[in-house]
């Protein structure tokens, strides 16, 4: 099985309630492109991330609102930043670093929420059972790059009915794999035990 791997930059996934307070009372993420998972996309709003005096501008937002807010950065980020990178599934933030989200109209600290995205495949329910995987396996996957042909261990499967077929790594892995900035195909070589 074949699929796209695309490269995530540093986001942001915010509530509603802090968007209210990063770009004003009532302002609602305004489109700006759709991205490949079905109903995501990319806002036209910016945000600077900080830890202390250490700060990132012009760091995208991924809308739609979330349940949580949260910060994902690649390990080079989280050096820059000087703030512990704590490698997690999206989601998962109990006991990750504290962040900074700073917008023109006020900003919002949060106590937890600075994670490094685990690399990830997302799969439907049908994907997944043709390739003989269920929700939460963990996988290895090559990718074919000019120069740096390289194998992902610890890629793990989420599957859902709202997912589109696609893996997703950082710039930090793209790079040192020379993943194109409009991503490359990846095929599972192994299931990790």
């Amino acid at each position: 099985m074949d699929f796209i791997v695309e490269v995530s930059a540093r986001h942001v996934h915010l509530t509603q309630e802090h968007v209210e307070i990063l770009f004003g009372k009532g302002h609602e993420l305004t489109f700006d492109r759709p991205l490949s998972q079905p109903g995501q996309f990319l806002s036209k709003e910016k945000v600077t991330i900080k830890n202390g005096e250490r700060k990132i501008e012009r760091v995208s937002i991924l809308g739609p609102v979330r349940k949580a807010s949260q910060v994902e950065v690649s390990k080079t980020d989280s050096v820059a930043l000087r703030a512990e990178g704590f490698i997690r599934e999206s989601g998962d933030l109990a006991g990750t670093a504290p962040i900074e989200i700073e917008g023109p109209e006020g900003s919002v600290q949060l106590e937890e929420g600075l994670i490094i995205a685990k690399r990830h495949i997302h799969m439907t329910p049908e994907a997944a059972e043709e390739a003989g995987l269920k929700d939460k396996d963990i996988v290895s996957v090559a990718v074919n790059t000019e120069d740096r042909k390289t194998i992902f261990g610890d890629v793990v499967v989420r599957v859902s009915p709202s997912f589109a077929l696609a893996m997703h790594i950082d710039t930090d892995e793209a790079n040192g794999a020379n993943v194109p900035r409009n991503g490359c195909q990846g095929h599972i070589v192994c299931v990790e035990f």
